[in-house]
């Protein structure tokens, strides 16, 4: 596992020159050795932009990454050590599921007896064992993508474990089963975890650290509570919760709030017009 540090933006158009040719404005961040964090926030907002940097499938036009203190800005995935789970199934139809998780191990020539220890342990996690014979080609799409998960899971040597929105193709009622299984997984593997979505539930019930993002920038990072009881931007106030949070124009003096104070519940909210 890894510390991965970031400071960097990123334009996909040549000579940027205002804040909208950035798919990330300027920012730096860093994502703790056994952490599990959710970047959230709308499409388009430069989420799944970020998550690819830090993969090394982009190179930031702007800025650096570090993990533990190296500049891996340029390195390939492979060199970073990075396991990524896409938004669909990434399988081989062809192989059963055992051997479709053995394969990152194989290709690191790990010794046969290691591969069958592991194998068994994510199978058993994802509850899968009862289904390690089976060829991948006949599996519902949700099990297709615990496959998926269980491949970016299965090696213990990684740096991190980067989620791009892995439960989309996922029936509802499932979802949180292996939300569930997922956290389990980090309390128990002790793995780098980084989530992309733009559903709240997924970030605040997976993750420690939630980071909010709109238009590419990162506007707050704090924990699911810090972010529903204290949020430090008009977004994220309106964005986290459901229903979000209502908004008045408002004066703060000596004596407090006039003209912009309202009750939710028993909270008073201080809001200013001009964050």
């Amino acid at each position: 596992m890894a510390r991965i540090e970031l400071d960097l933006a990123h334009a996909y158009r040549r000579d940027p020159k205002q804040d909208s040719d950035y798919a990330l404005l300027p920012l730096k961040m860093a994502f703790e050795d056994g952490g599990a964090y959710a970047l959230l926030g709308p499409s388009g907002c430069g989420k799944t932009t970020l998550l690819n940097i830090m993969s090394g499938l982009v190179t930031p036009s702007q800025g650096s990454v570090l993990f533990d203190g190296r500049d891996v800005t340029s390195a390939s995935p492979q060199q970073r050590n990075i396991a990524q789970v896409f938004q669909f199934p990434v399988i081989y139809d062809t192989m059963t599921v055992a051997e479709n998780l053995a394969f990152p191990l194989r290709n690191r020539k790990m010794p046969k007896e290691q591969i069958a220890k592991r194998v068994g342990e994510i199978a058993e996690m994802l509850e899968m064992s009862g289904q390690l014979n089976q060829r991948a080609a006949g599996l519902a799409a949700d099990a297709k993508q615990k496959i998926s998960l269980g491949r970016g899971l299965v090696r213990p040597d990684v740096s991190a474990v980067l989620f791009d929105e892995p439960l989309t193709v996922i029936d509802p009622h499932l979802k949180w089963q292996l939300r569930r299984k997922l956290k389990q997984i980090h309390h128990e593997l002790k793995l780098t975890l980084i989530y992309v979505t733009h559903d709240q539930v997924e970030a605040l019930t997976f993750a420690d650290q939630v980071v909010v993002m709109t238009r590419g920038r990162a506007v707050q990072v704090g924990s699911p509570a810090d972010l529903f009881e204290r949020p430090s931007h008009t977004f994220v106030g309106h964005f986290i919760g459901s229903p979000g949070m209502n908004f008045l124009a408002g004066q703060v003096n000596g004596q407090g709030c006039a003209g912009g104070r309202y009750h939710t519940g028993l909270v008073c909210w201080s809001l200013l017009a001009s964050r």
